[in-house]
C-alpha cells in the first residue's frame, strides 16, 4: 500500500499536456534511452512520479538549448548521478482566476484543503457528494477537480469518467485505498494518497494546471458574475 505522505504519480497523458510533449515522444524516449523510466501498473499503465516530471522538464529544457534528445538523455544521467534534478518554475503575468473544484466525502478534510489551495490563490467551491459535484461541475466549469474515489459510496469512479469525457479540465484523484491504476483507467490525470499532505495536493494542482493561480490569467469572469 502506498504511504499517505508519497507524492502524486501522473499519468502519461497528464505529463503530456503538462510538458507540451507527445505521449508517443514520451514512449520513444523511455524505450531508446532507458533513463527516464516510468513505472507500470498491474493494467500496464505508465505512471510518473513528480521527480521523473522534473527529469523530463530537465530534457525539455536541454532540447531548447539546443541539444539533441541524445545528449540531453546522457546529460540528465550524469546530473542524476551527482543527485536529484531541479528546474525552475515557468513564470507568466497575469491574474488570478483559477477555479477548482474539491469533491470530497470528508469535510473536515476539505475545509483544510480549500484553505491551503485559497492560500496558494486558487478559487475553491466544495462538494461533499456526488450529486452536488455534479452540479457544480456543470455550473461553474472548473478548470481542475480533486475527487475523493470513495466519495458517495465509491461515486468517484463514475465521477472521474464523467467529468473526464465532458471536458478537458484534469481530474486529481484521491483515496485513502491504494487505486492508482483504477484512478487512471477511468479517467484521472493523476493519483494521491490519503489523508492528503497539503503542500503535496497544492504541489499537484499547480502540476496538472500548469503553473501557480497567482501567475495565470484571469478566467472567465462573465461567468462568474
Amino acid at each position: 500500500m502506498r504511504k499517505p505522505d508519497e507524492p502524486a504519480i501522473y499519468s502519461i497523458g497528464a505529463v503530456a499536456r503538462m510538458l507540451d510533449i507527445p505521449t508517443s515522444t514520451l514512449r520513444g524516449w523511455e524505450e531508446r534511452y532507458g533513463v527516464v523510466k516510468p513505472n507500470r501498473s498491474p493494467g500496464s499503465q505508465r505512471l510518473y512520479s513528480r521527480s521523473q516530471v522534473e527529469q523530463l522538464k530537465f530534457i525539455k529544457a536541454q532540447l531548447a538549448d539546443g541539444n539533441s534528445a541524445a545528449d540531453a538523455h546522457r546529460v540528465l544521467t550524469q546530473h542524476l548521478a551527482d543527485g536529484p534534478v531541479w528546474v525552475a518554475p515557468e513564470r507568466e503575468s497575469g491574474e488570478l482566476g483559477i477555479l477548482v473544484l474539491l469533491a470530497d466525502r470528508d469535510s473536515y478534510a476539505a475545509d483544510v484543503e480549500e484553505y491551503f489551495l485559497r492560500t496558494e490563490g486558487y478559487d475553491v467551491c466544495v462538494a461533499i457528494d456526488a450529486t452536488q459535484a455534479r452540479v457544480l461541475f456543470e455550473e461553474r466549469s472548473p478548470d481542475l477537480v480533486v475527487i475523493d474515489l470513495l466519495i458517495s459510496g465509491g461515486a468517484g469512479f463514475g465521477l472521474c469518467a464523467e467529468f473526464a469525457a465532458k471536458s478537458s479540465a484534469p481530474v486529481l484523484a484521491v483515496s485513502s485505498l491504494d487505486l492508482p491504476d483504477d484512478a487512471v483507467q477511468v479517467g484521472a490525470a493523476a493519483f494521491l494518497a490519503k489523508p492528503l499532505d497539503p503542500l503535496k495536493l497544492v504541489s499537484a494542482v499547480r502540476d496538472l494546471i500548469g503553473t501557480s493561480a497567482l501567475v495565470r490569467p484571469a478566467r472567465r469572469a462573465e461567468a462568474l458574475r
